[in-house]
């Protein structure tokens, strides 16, 4: 099995050397353009990840380009800028652009990507898929058709959707794509009978795992693995920004001396509690330090409303500064269980280690499935080895 490529890549890996002309070399430059744009992975969340490749029509490249940090340049414009400054503007006359994602429309931290392609006389555009936010939705695929490019649509296109995936869930749901973390044994245990977890995965997994925070806008865990890990959900081990930290405490009652509210990262801790009553010993120091103390509504069963949750910190008036697009949720069976039971999850990411512990903490409390045939599944998966140990990465929503 592959050695796992990351938490953006393609679902469909492929060659990205200068392929030959027609359709598959189409599919050749746009999978290009997703490998450029899983660069930009972790830095320029709420946009898209986009890659962009120039050629002229010998089939060299011109120039590349994608966008590496929110409200820096966007990908089209730096490969544009990039062939101009190489081999000048004549050359963009004869060139096709290849991007994995709808030029933009609109001005918003930079000016529209279509109307920069349209003066600089591009000639063909070729597009993985349409960029489904509103003041976009097609209209730069128009506006370049009605300045007469050639626009073609659709290459590599489950590809390119799956890439932001999060992205395209967010502005369709308003909440951030979900996905579940587990770690578990062949016997399907997080913990053994005493709650002893670490390690249950090879270093590489953790290892990957920290990547994934690093990508991701933010990283979650209920109150039960809070107490009993004191996890610090930082990144560490690989480069990259560090997460928001969303905690559920319910009740308010953890310990103050946890590291989400003693560290060096509280700033962006926010500590999820429900009605009124609760008063966390925390809340005062915390909320000094910069990180967030926030109110959920609680379910008539005494649970926090999940999907209330979401939607909060998924607005753009949530309890950070910009919508969060990802969560990574690092769960115990508690509330992963939860999820699963009220359709949460949009991808899961189960380690399985190559380890036996017979009784212990299972990794899933009932989800009430009597029968085989109402087993969850998925819409794609995949398998690959991370280490000593297997990785299934399962996603509950087909592209």
């Amino acid at each position: 099995m592959a050695t796992d490529p990351g938490f953006a890549a393609e679902l469909h890996p492929g060659s990205v050397d200068t392929p030959s002309d027609g359709a598959s070399g189409a599919s050749g430059w746009m999978r290009r353009c997703i490998a450029l744009a899983r660069r930009g992975a972790g830095h320029v969340s709420p946009n898209p990840m986009v890659g962009a490749v120039l050629v002229d029509a010998h089939g060299e490249i011109l120039a590349e380009g994608w966008h590496a940090k929110y409200g820096e340049a966007h990908a089209e414009a730096r490969a544009i800028h990039t062939a101009i400054d190489t081999h000048g503007p004549d050359a963009l006359r004869r060139a096709t652009l290849y991007v994995n994602l709808e030029p933009c429309s609109h001005h918003g931290k930079t000016p529209p990507c279509s109307n920069l392609i349209v003066d600089v006389g591009i000639p063909r555009v070729v597009v993985g898929t349409v960029d489904p936010y509103p003041e976009v939705a097609g209209r730069g695929i128009e506006r370049m058709r009605a300045h007469g490019i050639d626009v073609t649509v659709g290459v590599e296109q489950d590809a390119c959707k799956r890439l932001n995936e999060a992205f395209f869930h967010h502005v369709t749901t308003g909440r951030p794509l979900v996905t579940l973390k587990i770690a578990q044994t062949l016997d399907g245990r997080i913990a053994t009978t005493t709650g002893h977890s670490q390690w249950i995965s090879g270093a590489e997994s953790r290892t990957q795992v920290h990547r994934w925070r690093a990508e991701l806008d933010g990283v979650l865990v209920g109150s039960g693995t809070a107490a009993a890990d004191d996890p610090r959900l930082t990144v560490r081990h690989v480069d990259g920004l560090q997460p928001h930290r969303i905690v559920l405490d319910r009740t308010g009652t953890l310990s103050p001396e946890l590291h989400l509210f003693t560290d060096g990262h509280t700033a962006s801790t926010v500590a999820v509690v429900g009605a009124e009553r609760a008063a966390p010993a925390y809340a005062e120091t915390l909320t000094a330090q910069g990180g967030q103390v926030v109110r959920i509504p609680e379910t008539l069963d005494d649970h926090l409303d999940l999907q209330a949750l979401l939607t909060h910190l998924g607005a753009p008036d949530g309890p950070v500064a910009r919508p969060l697009q990802s969560l990574l949720v690092e769960a115990g069976p508690g509330l992963a269980t939860a999820l699963f039971q009220q359709d949460l999850v949009d991808r899961f990411f189960c380690f399985i280690a190559p380890k036996v512990v017979g009784t212990g903490m299972p990794s899933l409390h009932d989800l009430g499935i009597r029968r085989m045939d109402n087993a969850l599944t998925f819409a794609d998966q995949q398998w690959t080895s991370v280490g000593e140990d297997l990785l299934f990465k399962g996603y509950m929503r087909s592209v």
